[in-house]
This record gives structure tokens, sequence and C-alpha cells, in this order.
């Protein structure tokens, strides 16, 4: 009796089982986020936002070739003091002059003005902070690399190339410089990191990362670097920025990118070797991973300040 209400309980299960995936798909079972369906699609850049903030020196009175944008929440100061004392800190490495930015949105909240007021007086000091005036969140990131695009094609001509990168990242400034003076790196219509091919588009309203038909008609997405951490040669933001305004945004930031660069017929680069640019490393690093990546998700800003100093010894090889 025991063994027969087992099976009935499992042919139920598996019934029950069947029936969700038929009606609302595998991704909603896979997904590690739920949220409720967004209802209408949010259009993330409307292209109406100015810059309240970006006294910078940089690409005004001195011209780097290899430029750090680095985006990071308003309220993350812990983040970007550590940045500053690490890899955001080296400014003449191989010869090349690298200079550090950080961008960022409004910030929010009921303490929004004391928050404002802080920012205010940490680019006083440091004066490497560009703020436009949209609200900085997650749903806003496509808005906050769009404003980047336009800062670096309104002030960097004359600079070289800019790497994109989040502030929970080690950067290898030394690595991506030895890169992009590689006599096999393209100088123009270049854009390099952990390239992602084949990516589904999410059907499923459940899904964070939901996109509806009416936005994407196609399966996949096209071909793009992972927002985490990406490189490319300085011509190509205003050719993004032209092309941009044909193409419905999403929030999706870096596949939005992916969409930029099929209209314009350049594909990403993949990197010479698969282990210069890591989104799911497995920690602790060893110095032979660290002698070799570029850039490489951290789990906390003492792992990060670790790496990097570990990186930085002579036997930091293979």
């Amino acid at each position: 009796m025991e063994t027969r209400r087992k099976y009935i309980c499992t042919c139920a299960l598996g019934v029950v089982t069947l029936f969700f995936y038929l009606c609302f798909g595998w991704n909603s079972w896979s997904s590690p986020t739920r949220t409720p369906d967004p209802g209408p699609y949010h259009v993330a850049y409307p292209r109406n936002y100015r810059f309240i903030m970006d006294n910078t020196p940089t690409c005004h009175t001195r011209t780097p070739f290899l430029l750090l944008m680095v985006q990071v929440a308003t309220a993350d100061i812990a983040a970007r003091d550590s940045i500053r004392k690490t890899w955001g800190g080296e400014k003449q490495v191989l010869g090349q002059l690298v200079e550090t930015l950080f961008v960022l949105g409004l910030p929010g909240g009921a303490d929004a003005q004391q928050q404002q007021e802080k920012l205010r007086q940490e680019n006083l000091q440091h004066q490497d902070l560009i703020q436009s005036d949209f609200l900085d969140s997650y749903r806003n990131l496509t808005i906050k690399t769009m404003t980047m695009l336009e800062w670096l094609s309104a002030h960097c001509l004359q600079a070289s190339y800019v790497v994109k990168i989040d502030s929970d990242m080690l950067l290898h400034v030394p690595n991506a410089v030895k890169l992009l003076l590689s006599p096999g790196t393209a100088k123009q219509n270049y854009m390099t990191g952990l390239v992602w091919w084949h990516s589904p588009v999410l059907r499923n309203p459940f899904n964070k990362f939901y996109m509806p038909e009416t936005v994407i008609a196609e399966p996949e997405y096209p071909p793009y670097p992972l927002g985490m951490a990406y490189i490319m040669s300085l011509d190509l933001p205003a050719k993004i920025l032209a092309v941009s305004s044909h193409i419905q945004p999403i929030f999706i930031e870096d596949a939005y990118l992916g969409m930029c660069l099929k209209r314009l017929g350049i594909p990403p680069t993949e990197p010479p070797e698969d282990t210069m640019f890591i989104v799911a490393p497995e920690h602790p690093l060893s110095s032979c991973s660290l002698s070799k990546v570029i850039a490489v998700t951290t789990t906390s800003i003492p792992q990060m300040v670790s790496y990097w100093e570990r990186s930085r010894q002579p036997d930091a090889h293979c």
C-alpha cells in the first residue's frame, strides 16, 4: 500500500511539473530571480539627459592612451576609494597614460539631497566623477552606458581606447595596455571582452530579463561582450550613438550595444586568450591566473585589493 501511494504521488507531481513547464517554459524554473510581470515595456533611453558634473581635467587638459570608465552606484564611495588606491590609481603603464573616471546618475531615496552633496564634496577632492541627471538604478544601465558614450564622443576623440568596467571587478591594467599595444590589435572598430554568442531572448514574463516580441522579434541577441568589462576603440562611441536612434532601447545594456554593433556591421572581437576576461571564477585565484587576466569578478573589496597586491608581486606568473 505504501509503495502504491508513493507511486501515485510521484505520478501526480510529474503531471503538475509537466503542466507548468508547458504553460510557462523552463526559464521560470531555471531563473535564479523571479519578478512579477513588468507590464508595459519601459523605454530606457529617450536621449534627453544632461551632465551636471564633469569638471575633470581628463580629456580636457590631458589625453590618455587608455581611459577607464567605472560604472558604480552613487552611494558606493568605498568601492570608488578602493579603486582609486589600487588599479584605478595606475597612471603610467608601459609608457602610456591611463586615467580613471567614475560614471554616475542621480541618487534616489529620502536622503538623495544629502547623497548629492556628498558626491559634490567627493568630486571637489578627486575631480573624477562624471554624473548625468537620470536616476541611477539597475533598470537604467542602458542610459548610464549611452550617456557615458556621449561624454566620450564629445570629449575624448584624441584618446585611443576605453575600458568600461563595473566596480566589483579587478582590472589588470598592465595586461590591458599590453593587449592594446599589440600589433595585432585593431585601432578602429574594435570592441572586445568576454563575448556572449547565441544568447537567447527570454520570453517568460516572470524572468528578470524578459523581453517581449514587440521589442525584439529575433530569438537570439547579436553577439556582445558582457557588460562586466569590455574594451572599445574610441572611434566607436560616436558610431554607436549614430545608429542607436534607429534601434528601440532595452534595459540590458550590453545586449543593446551588441544590437548597435550589428547595425554597424562590426562584430565584437574575441580576446586572444579566454583567460583574459572571467565572469565566474573559482576563488581564490592562483598567481598564474592573476598573471593572465585582464578583468575578473571579485566578491568583496578586500578580495579585490588582495588580488591587485598579489598581481604586482614579482612571482605573479605561471
